[in-house]
């Protein structure tokens, strides 16, 4: 054989290391998740509605949460504690696991979801809101290759909460400051009954 040929073999190789070391374990993540029992409930179904259900969550988009924690990039006292400790094995793991489990339904103000129904799917034409399915989908679950998260049976408090440090700038890990170009320009009325509607999503 070419040494040509070999090298290309070998650096072939190489490039699938990464993938082969950092194979998610959800059996292991379910172990290495329970310290996130206590937020967001031991199958990704959070009991407070100020902490997000993590239930059927992309890996990906879970992935890139816990890294912005870890680096600071992501602000939240709590979280980056937790995420110090996790090494990329670790936030695959435990991303894996969540990702596997069910999502179950939670209370929303039905009230507010005509509104909201009508920013997600249209968005706000005069203040140039685009719509929110654009990027998370018509049915809510996002788009898991660009890291787009799972919106639908989301609490209302969390992602009302969420939408509003985006709109004051104290989130800010938003791809090309998609999220915060979008919640600078929204009402907390808007917010709140586009949040609503997500919630409603099954």
């Amino acid at each position: 054989m070419k040494p040509s040929y070999i090298g290309a073999i070998l650096v072939g190789l190489s490039s699938l290391m990464p993938f082969a070391l950092f194979a998610a374990d959800s059996e292991a993540g379910k172990i290495k998740s329970a310290l996130c029992a206590g937020c967001h409930g031991v199958d990704g179904n959070s009991p407070n509605a100020i902490w997000p259900s993590l239930a059927g969550q992309h890996a990906t988009y879970l992935v890139k949460q816990l890294q912005n924690f870890k680096s600071g990039e992501r602000a939240d006292p709590i979280m980056q504690g937790m995420a110090a400790t996790l090494s990329e094995a670790d936030m695959q793991d435990v991303a894996a696991y969540f990702e596997s489990q069910k999502l179950n339904p939670v209370s929303f103000d039905a009230s507010m979801i005509e509104l909201g129904e009508a920013i997600y799917r249209g968005g706000i034409t005069e203040i140039s809101v685009a719509a929110c399915m654009g990027c998370h989908s018509p049915s809510g679950t996002g788009n898991e290759p660009a890291a787009y998260p799972s919106l639908r049976g989301q609490h209302s408090d969390y992602l009302v909460a969420q939408l509003k440090k985006f709109r004051d700038g104290t989130r800010a890990n938003d791809s090309g400051q998609i999220m915060r170009n979008v919640a600078m320009r929204m009402s907390d009325r808007e917010i709140m009954s586009v949040a609503a509607y997500i919630t409603g999503i099954q």
